[in-house]
């Protein structure tokens, strides 16, 4: 899966000196809780609503409700940005823009493709990308296996329960402590849990945890 599938096209943007009033309405109405910030086409910065809460007078301000906004239209999206975000490219995999966000600390990547802003993917479309390639809550068997690490290994346990008929909804490997063995997380399309059972237990293949989903 690549990031311009999950990404949300077209971005709302705003200026340099778009005040923080009117960046603050713009979320609101947008329902979003960053925008770019563009100058001549070409992005600049990134801005949050937690950027505009730093620069924004406290509650406990003694300030009336007119010089708080009197306030908040003199200061400018420039003063509470972050200058030159991270990006990605659109056509990384998703588990890359995964990686990115998670070892920078941030919740959103400008998309870029031939030098251009065409998106922003945010941790939520990374977590609803997880789910999907999950089984998306389809119905049917979870088993998470013990597998050795050689070659031919996974694709010995697909053909074994390929050949009884049995559709694999998704599949997932995870790393253990030991370098001889791993994880294999299947979700199958069927509810025959005594037949599931004997391909694993005929094949000396553990099973680690069952749950029907």
């Amino acid at each position: 899966m690549l990031v311009r599938m999950r990404m949300t096209k077209n971005p709302i943007s705003v200026s340099l000196d778009t005040s923080i009033l009117e960046a603050w309405k713009i979320m609101q109405e947008s329902q979003v809780r960053r925008l770019l910030v563009m100058e001549k086409g070409k992005l600049v910065g990134i801005v949050t609503e937690r950027d505009l809460r730093s620069v924004s007078p406290s509650q406990a301000t003694s300030l009336s409700i007119f010089e708080i906004n009197y306030l908040l239209e003199k200061l400018k999206v420039k003063d509470a940005m972050t200058s030159n975000p991270i990006t990605v490219d659109a056509d990384a995999p998703i588990e890359e823009a995964a990686l990115i966000m998670r070892d920078n600390k941030i919740s959103a990547l400008p998309v870029i493709e031939n030098g251009e802003v065409v998106g922003i993917i945010t941790e939520s479309d990374i977590f609803k990308a997880f789910i999907e390639m999950l089984g998306d809550g389809k119905k049917g068997l979870r088993y998470t296996l013990r597998i050795k690490n050689t070659p031919g290994e996974i694709a010995k346990i697909v053909n074994l329960i390929a050949e009884k008929g049995i559709n694999i909804m998704s599949m997932a490997t995870f790393p253990s402590d030991s370098e001889d063995y791993g994880f294999l997380v299947l979700r199958l399309e069927t509810e025959d849990l005594a037949l599931v059972n004997e391909i694993f237990r005929k094949n000396n293949i553990p099973v680690e945890h069952i749950r029907k989903i």
